[in-house]
Order: structure tokens, then C-alpha cells, then sequence
């Protein structure tokens, strides 16, 4: 059986240094996405859409391990798309008009029918409520800056500015959304050593 190691392979992409952020040029991926506004803490569509984009992404890996590709890959860690219509609510703390695009990317043998059969599948064991919103598209950022914000999500402001300002000094310009991957399993592990991927395109 063939497997497929894609944190290792776009190691560049998903393990920049904490110490220095580094510029990189991403090429088009495909993504299991959920749209959702409101406080991730609080908002019950935030909590629905990690659950269903989970659930979707490992039924896929399961069952292509099982069927006719017969590949063996690890499930891609959650990612998420940050903006708001007034973007001084970032530095407000008013989580509450965030809005959000929430992801797990694919790999590329991943197609819209298996996705929608998957779905189907998983739709008859139980009930998800944000099932319905899941899509399968191709999402491509081109040239970005990124580090590795090291702690709580509550301390990421100096490592975003940080970020912010190598940009600036490139004499470049932020380009759409604020990227977040989330490398770490909060539920376990200590809020001191979470690790998570700042990214911001930039031109």
C-alpha cells in the first residue's frame, strides 16, 4: 500500500521558523471549506463546521485506504480564512463580527464525486448540522509571508505585527485574508507549546 506523507512533502508550507518569518509562493491546493461568521468560542456554527470538515476528511482517508487507490495519507490539520467587514475588530477583540472560511486541505486525487458520496454516506450514520455547507474547491494564494506563532491564540497580536511589518519592509503590500493553521490538538496539549502557521499574502 502506498503512503502518502503530505506535512513532510509541503514541509515549507506548513513548518515555518518561529524565530524569522520567511516568504513563500503557494501553489493551488484543494480544500474541504465552510463559510461561518461570529466568535470561534462561542458561535455553535464555528464548532459545527470543524466537526463536519473532520468527519468528511477522515471518511475520505478511510475510504481510500479501503477502495482502489489504496493510499494511506494523515488527515491535513484544520486551517482557517479570518476577516471582517470593519477590520478594527481584530485589534477590538470584538470576535463577535469575525467572519471565517474553515478548511482542510486535500490531496489532489480527491474529487468532487467522491466527496459527494462520502458525504452522502456519513449524512446516513448521523446527523451534522453543517454538512450541507461543505465544498470542495481549489484555493491558490500565490506569493505570502508566514512564522510559527509559538503559545495561546489570545498572545498571537506581536507575532501578526511582527509578521505585518516584514511585509511592509519588502515594500509589499498585505493581499487578502489572514491564515491561520492550527498545528496543535488544544484539547491535549499545554497552551504554552500550541503551535500555529500566521500566513498573510501579500503583493
Amino acid at each position: 500500500m502506498k503512503k502518502l506523507d503530505l506535512r513532510k512533502e509541503l514541509k515549507h508550507l506548513y513548518g515555518p521558523p518561529a524565530k524569522e518569518v520567511v516568504r513563500i509562493d503557494v501553489p493551488a491546493m484543494n480544500f474541504l471549506m465552510i463559510d461561518g461568521a461570529g466568535d470561534p468560542n462561542t458561535a455553535p456554527a464555528y464548532a459545527e463546521a470543524v466537526e463536519a470538515l473532520f468527519s468528511i476528511s477522515y471518511a475520505l482517508k478511510f475510504a481510500v485506504k479501503k477502495g482502489e487507490l489504496a493510499i494511506d495519507y494523515s488527515v491535513m490539520p484544520l486551517e482557517g480564512l479570518w476577516w471582517a467587514d470593519d477590520m478594527s475588530s481584530f485589534a477590538t477583540g470584538d470576535r463577535s463580527a469575525w467572519q471565517w472560511t474553515m478548511m482542510i486541505m486535500q490531496p489532489d486525487f480527491i474529487t468532487p464525486a467522491m466527496v459527494q458520496a462520502i458525504m452522502r454516506e456519513v449524512a446516513r450514520k448521523k446527523t451534522l448540522a453543517a454538512l450541507p455547507r461543505i465544498r470542495l474547491e481549489t484555493f491558490a494564494e500565490g506569493l505570502a509571508a508566514q512564522v510559527m506563532h509559538l503559545g495561546p491564540f489570545t498572545e498571537e497580536g506581536s507575532t501578526i505585527e511582527r509578521l505585518h511589518r516584514h511585509i511592509d519592509g519588502a515594500g509589499c503590500q498585505l493581499s487578502g485574508k489572514h491564515h491561520e493553521i492550527y498545528l496543535s490538538d488544544i484539547r491535549k496539549a499545554d497552551p504554552a507549546k500550541w503551535k500555529t502557521v500566521l500566513r498573510q499574502p501579500m503583493r
